[in-house]
C-alpha cells in the first residue's frame, strides 16, 4: 500500500453533498469528513451522502471519527457500503486501536493527541497506515492548552515538536507525511511560508480547509524552474560521474543526489 494523493487535500464537511464534486475539481484529492466538521445530528445524513455519492474513489479519503466512539462504529458501517478505500482516522493514539479495519482500507493516521504523538512510531509501523499527519489544535486542547500558536502566528514548541515527530516517525517507517491545516484563511502569507517549509522538509502533501489554499500549496511544492534545472543537470551529470564529485562548484554525493531526485519527483 502506498499514497500518492497531493499535494494539496481539501477538507470537505460530509453533510454538504453538493460541494462534494466542485471540492474533487479544485484539490489534488478531497477529505470528506465525518468528524469535527459535521454537528452530531447531522452525522447520520452525512453518511448517507457518502454512500449516494458519485465521485472518483481513488481521490477521495474519508475522515471518520475517532476509534472508541458510536460514531466510529458507523462510520465503518458506511464505508462497507461504498467504493472509498483511504480513510483517516481521527485522533489515532495506539496501532491497536485501528484493528476494526479489514485489509482493504489504505489508513492515514491523525496524530493529534498527547497520546497520539507519543505513540506515533508505533502507528507508523501498522502495515495498513500508508501516511501519518498530525493536528495542531486538538493537540493542545489534549494537554490542557489555549493555543497552538504564539501571537506572532508561529507554532509553539509543541506544535513544531509534534509536527517533526510525526514526520520522522513516518519517514522512518517509509511512509508519507501530511502537514497540518493552516486555519487562517486569509493568512496566505503564512500559508505559503509554511507550506514551502513542508516541502523542503519532506512532507508529501498538506491539507487544506478552503479552495483559495489550493493553489498556494501546489505552488511551495513545485520546484522553481532554476531548481528542477539544477536537479536535471546534476543527475545527468551523476550518470557519468564515479563517486564523490564536483558540480558548479560544490560537492556532489548520495545526499544531495536524492535531494534532487526528489525535485524532479515534485516536479513529475
Amino acid at each position: 500500500m502506498t499514497f500518492a494523493l497531493g499535494p494539496a487535500l481539501l477538507f470537505c464537511p460530509a453533510d454538504r453533498p453538493e460541494r462534494f464534486r466542485g471540492a474533487l475539481d479544485k484539490a489534488d484529492a478531497v477529505i470528506l469528513d465525518l468528524e469535527d466538521a459535521v454537528l452530531p445530528a447531522a452525522k447520520a445524513g452525512a453518511r448517507g451522502n457518502l454512500i449516494d455519492a458519485d465521485i472518483d474513489p481513488d481521490r477521495v479519503v474519508v475522515r471518520v471519527n475517532a476509534p472508541g466512539t458510536e460514531a466510529f462504529v458507523s462510520d465503518l458501517a458506511t464505508l462497507s457500503q461504498t467504493d472509498f478505500r483511504t480513510v483517516m482516522v481521527a485522533k489515532t493514539e495506539s496501532p491497536e486501536s485501528l484493528a476494526p479495519f479489514d485489509p482493504r482500507f489504505s489508513l492515514i493516521a491523525l496524530c493529534e493527541t498527547a497520546r497520539g504523538v507519543h505513540a506515533a512510531h508505533r502507528i507508523a509501523a501498522h502495515p495498513q497506515v500508508v501516511a501519518m499527519m498530525w493536528g495542531a489544535e486538538d493537540l493542545v486542547a489534549s494537554l490542557g492548552g489555549t493555543s497552538s500558536r504564539r501571537p506572532d502566528g508561529g507554532y509553539r514548541d509543541v506544535a513544531r515538536y509534534a509536527r517533526s515527530r510525526v514526520l520522522l516517525e513516518s519517514g522512518a517507517q517509509g511512509k508519507a507525511a501530511i502537514d497540518a491545516v493552516h486555519v487562517d484563511i486569509d493568512d496566505t502569507a503564512g500559508l505559503e511560508s509554511e507550506a514551502n517549509d513542508a516541502a523542503a522538509s519532506g512532507f508529501t502533501a498538506t491539507a487544506c480547509i478552503h479552495p483559495s489554499q489550493v493553489a498556494i500549496i501546489r505552488a511551495a511544492y513545485r520546484p522553481d524552474d532554476a531548481t528542477l534545472a539544477w536537479a536535471r543537470a546534476v543527475l545527468d551529470a551523476a550518470a557519468v560521474e564515479r563517486g564523490v564529485f564536483r558540480f558548479e562548484g560544490r560537492m556532489i554525493d548520495e545526499p544531495v543526489l536524492r535531494h534532487a531526485r526528489s525535485v524532479v519527483s515534485r516536479a513529475g
